[in-house]
């Protein structure tokens, strides 16, 4: 096993969208982001990774990153060298997909997140075989769990390191992929990690998608009633869990007009009552086609794909799409094979 090598992809700009406006979501500062990646690449040193490589931005993050990292004592004086990838910043999205793709290139063991359900999903459409670990820093956060960096860092680092096999400390996750055909044979395609929902809207606008009255469909991988987003409205129907076969799809109805209403909580401090028309379980691999005429395709709580009437919508699950690093059974490892212990030596 050659020198192992982890990165780091740190969104400097996610939970910065309209849902932190409408329904007082929270937004976390840049310093606070640099602080998780401080910790991080403290655990990170602890299980002897010297090497970490990090996608660049222009909002500053590296600036105050580069800041602490240059002292030459106290606790920053001993953590990992940090290689910023050499590639255009453009602020977008392309960032986040440029970075995973050359990491995966560059041989890293593992892809730490720091994002919300949007920035993972763009960092899996790249990342390959790469494992990624997540971490919550968005505004709706379906996929990355809320947990202390430290111990994330510390589990990505035992695994990376080799001290915890793949058999133990990585985790299969769902996807769904989504393919639009046209009527002259051609196709766009995209994933989500946690949902898919079909829009009545014509255009995408503002990215994120939080009005209940322009729903007309929602198809989930995964859905738990204690879920914040789009995929509540699914938990609170019938939870499928993340690592449960198939998942489940919705069909929404106007106002008055379905079986029943529910209120969901699609976003932070905003419950909205949702008009539900009837579900159904869908499994692995069979491709589910969307009702719907035209509208807007929202990924993971994002407007991404727009269709018209001549064109064909399928969703498609898929159980074991993409892996991830389970860090409650890395930790649990680590603590039944004295991983974290040491013997003093000897003077």
């Amino acid at each position: 096993m050659g020198v192992p090598l982890v990165g780091i992809i740190a969104n400097p700009v996610s939970a910065r969208d309209i849902r932190r406006v409408i329904a007082n979501a929270n937004s976390l500062q840049l310093a606070d982001r640099v602080n998780i990646v401080l910790r991080l690449l403290a655990a990170l040193s602890a299980c002897g990774i010297d090497r970490v490589m990090m996608m660049p931005d222009r909002e500053g993050l590296r600036v105050m990153l580069t800041r602490h990292l240059n002292r030459h004592q106290g606790p920053d004086a001993r953590l990992p060298a940090v290689e910023f990838i050499d590639m255009p910043v453009t602020a977008r999205v392309d960032d986040t997909l440029h970075a995973a793709r050359h990491m995966a290139d560059a041989g890293v063991s593992v892809i730490i997140v720091l994002g919300g359900d949007g920035t993972h999903r763009a960092v899996v459409r790249e990342c390959g075989a790469v494992p990624i670990a997540g971490l919550s820093t968005g505004t709706n956060n379906a996929f990355p769990e809320m947990r202390e960096p430290t111990i994330t860092g510390l589990a990505a680092g035992l695994y990376a390191t080799g001290q915890i096999p793949a058999g133990r400390a990585l985790a299969s996750n769902k996807r769904l992929d989504i393919v639009i055909r046209d009527a002259d044979g051609g196709f766009r395609r995209d994933i989500a990690l946690v949902d898919a929902v079909i829009a009545h809207e014509q255009f995408i606008g503002a990215r994120a998608l939080w009005r209940a009255d322009t729903l007309a469909a929602v198809y989930v991988a995964y859905a738990d009633p204690q879920a914040i987003g789009l995929s509540a409205i699914a938990g609170l129907l019938e939870p499928v869990g993340r690592r449960e076969p198939g998942g489940l799809a919705i069909e929404l109805a106007p106002a008055g007009e379905g079986a029943f209403d529910l209120l969901a909580p699609i976003a932070p401090g905003l419950l909205c009552t949702v008009p539900i028309a009837g579900w159904h379980r869908i499994a692995h691999a069979r491709p589910h086609r969307v009702r719907q005429r035209a509208g807007i395709v929202a990924l993971d709580g994002e407007r991404e794909l727009a269709f018209g009437p001549r064109d064909e919508v399928t969703v498609t699950l898929h159980d074991h799409a993409f892996r991830s690093i389970d860090v409650a059974a890395c930790m649990r490892y680590a603590a039944s094979e004295h991983l974290m212990r040491s013997v003093p030596a000897l003077t």
